[in-house]
């Protein structure tokens, strides 16, 4: 990519491009929705709910691993009425690239899930990374994780 290709837009293209990838790989019937609130709309192949995915990503440099993935209080508003017209369970997936451990790490878990973890009243949840609270994730069975290792073997 050139520096006029590197927008915000193509990085949030790709890791909702990776997050379809994955869940349909994995049997989840899927399809990409351009739709204020949600980015995907995808069935469980198990369970057969339907969930309507808003995709939330931030890329990592080193220094900033810990630092949290943003979702504003309206965003919520959004994703409810958009599952409702979809008839869909409302669902997010986070993503971050965290640089210094190579491995992109994916959360996939309801609204519901991801509002019983954090304070309200607040207007921005920040989901964050730090070792602890990833090891917390780990053991929480409403969180479903992803993490893909990479190795740059040749570069400039």
């Amino acid at each position: 990519m050139n520096e006029k290709q590197q927008t915000p837009e193509n990085f949030r293209r790709f890791w909702r491009n990776l997050v379809l990838y994955w869940l349909s790989k994995n049997g989840f019937e899927c399809a990409r929705v351009d739709h204020t609130g949600i980015d995907l709309i995808a069935r469980n192949p198990k369970t057969k709910e339907l969930a309507g995915i808003s995709v939330k990503s931030r890329t990592r440099k080193h220094g900033t691993e810990t630092e949290g993935i943003y979702i504003d209080n309206d965003e919520f508003e959004k994703v409810q009425k958009a599952c409702k017209a979809f008839g869909c369970i409302p669902y997010y997936a986070l993503v971050a690239d965290l640089e210094i451990q190579n491995k992109i790490w994916v959360f996939i878990l309801s609204m519901k899930k991801i509002l019983s973890l954090y304070e309200k009243g607040k207007n921005v949840l920040s989901w964050k990374m730090t070792p602890k609270l990833i090891e917390s994730y780990k053991n929480d069975k409403d969180i479903k994780m992803i993490v893909f290792s990479y190795t740059t073997l040749q570069w400039w």
